[in-house]
């Protein structure tokens, strides 16, 4: 078995975890521990919402939109910034627009232009894994 077929189950394990499964855990234990906390031990609240089920209806109703809006701001307003700075760190990235500079100004050797070829050669074939 190739080690980086271990290595890709687990970055999808992480991702599957991480990004599904605990999210939806942690939204669930989230409106029971805030019915619990805040509508069950005060009085007042517990008359206007009885039920679990209508406080979960309740919660959800107001925290997808206002989840939807935030969303939209983040990604209209900081995801360039963060992508940018992801670009700016990423030494791939550098060593491709390093080299296209280099073939451009004519400083590329035709060793290094193979070597970037095959590099992208690599990535292409690696997408579909």
């Amino acid at each position: 078995m190739k080690e980086g077929w271990i290595r890709r189950r687990w970055w999808e394990f992480r991702q599957g975890h991480s990004i599904y499964l605990i999210f939806l855990l942690t939204f669930v234990n989230f409106i029971l521990i805030s019915y619990r906390l805040l509508i069950e031990k005060i009085s007042i609240f517990k008359e206007l919402i009885p039920e679990l089920w209508i406080f979960a209806l309740l919660f959800i109703s107001i925290y997808i939109p206002a989840a939807i809006l935030i969303g939209l701001w983040h990604r209209r307003t900081q995801l360039r910034v963060e992508t940018t700075l992801v670009n700016q760190q990423n030494p791939l990235l550098a060593k491709m627009i390093r080299t296209l500079l280099d073939v451009q100004t004519g400083d590329a050797s035709q060793e290094e232009i193979k070597e970037f070829r095959k590099m992208l050669k690599d990535i292409e074939k690696n997408i579909d894994r």
